[in-house]
């Protein structure tokens, strides 16, 4: 089971008013491959383990991408797309290789062998219009249950606080919701499936929802404190939960990691080394942390980056070649891929490789989907 919370967006770091989008930034070496074959042209047939499927916000589809036959890129790129619903932002994969995807208009359930889009579950939950852009309203970060049988979904309410909606994966119809804090970034699980975490981007917080009850406790994070309000930049995003002991762990400016405790709600502060606003993140199976730096928000940060950190807190900081938003890791631990999508600086329509073995090996990047947000691999 295979999934990102959320991961998967955008900035989402602004005042809270909505922004026009500024013009796309491809990494100058990018190189050129073709694009992705039109949704209505979606091949059928097995999809080969190892592939990556992204969420493009931008063109209302999944991407199916090789990533290439040495996990490097080279030689990588689109194999079909299929049109899932507006915006999609994060997206989750379960073992039966079904993939949830959260759009603006409901979750979507697509079949990854077939790669054909089987239904649209519609939110409960009334968030207004259908739109697009960086403050849409709709599902935003997404986790699937460790038994396969529900799938939770963080649904964003422009200007009010969110939800948490529970979908049955048998049924396919949403069963329960439970209210959380506002723009619910990431949704993660407990290892033993009991809690459920929403990450309140706009409300400095964490909210665990019962799975079973749905009664909710919230859980402040807020290591710069809470000044500014929604106009803050220092605000929560993408957590990971560690296996070892279910704390949360939760990146902030590339200078604090927030280490939260849920069974206390308190918050340990460790030091981190990148400079840099810190989205997506995502745990290797040797518990090696990496988290996107998607950018600078003030003068003197440093630029675009991948932070590896080693379980004992060391730290290599690999640069990236323009904004980044989320990331996933292959199964052998050995590969990052991280998306281009990003909203405030521009975005690059495609993902980065890094090879977590070889300092040495320069990223590469690989074509992918039009401002690709959540990524998973197959």
């Amino acid at each position: 089971m295979l999934g990102l919370v959320a991961a998967a967006l955008l900035a989402g770091c602004g005042t809270g008013a909505p922004e026009s989008a500024p013009p796309a930034a491809e990494p100058p070496a990018a190189p050129s491959t073709a694009g992705a074959p039109g949704p209505s042209r979606a091949p059928t047939g097995r999809t080969a383990d190892g592939t990556l499927l992204v969420a493009d916000f931008g063109s209302d589809t999944v991407t199916f991408v090789d990533p290439g036959r040495d996990g490097s890129g080279e030689g990588g790129g689109p194999l079909a797309a299929v049109r899932v619903g507006t915006a999609p932002y994060g997206l989750v994969v379960g073992d039966d290789g079904r993939a949830w995807v959260a759009t603006a208009e409901g979750v979507a359930v697509v079949d990854t062998v077939r790669r054909a889009r089987l239904a649209l579950v519609p939110y409960k939950t009334e968030t207004g219009p259908v739109s697009t852009g960086e403050y849409r309203g709709g599902g935003m970060g997404i986790a699937l249950a460790p038994d396969g049988e529900h799938v939770y979904v963080g649904v964003n309410v422009p200007g009010g606080a969110g939800a948490v909606e529970v979908i049955d994966t048998a049924t396919r119809e949403v069963t329960g919701a439970a209210p959380v804090g506002r723009r619910p970034f990431d949704v993660d699980v407990s290892p033993d499936g009991r809690e459920v975490y929403a990450t309140g981007h706009d409300s400095f917080d964490v909210t665990a929802v019962d799975a079973v009850t749905l009664r909710t406790r919230r859980m402040e994070v807020a290591p710069y404190g809470t000044e500014g309000g929604i106009g803050s930049w220092l605000k929560p995003h993408y957590a990971v939960v560690r296996p070892a002991d279910g704390k949360l762990l939760l990146p902030f400016e590339g200078e604090r990691l927030a280490v939260l405790d849920p069974r206390t709600g308190r918050v340990a502060i460790e030091r981190m080394t990148a400079d840099t606003h810190q989205h997506g993140a995502v745990l290797a199976p040797d518990g090696t942390l990496l988290v996107v730096g998607a950018g600078p928000i003030a003068g003197d940060d440093e630029g675009p980056s991948l932070t590896v950190r080693a379980p004992d807190g060391e730290e290599r900081i690999v640069p990236l070649d323009g904004p980044h938003e989320d990331v996933a890791v292959s199964t052998d631990g050995r590969t990052a891929y991280v998306t281009g999508g990003f909203t405030r600086e521009g975005y690059g329509n495609g993902i980065t490789v890094v090879d977590l073995d070889d300092r040495d090996t320069a990223p590469v990047w690989l074509k992918a989907g039009h401002r690709p947000l959540g990524i998973a691999v197959l």
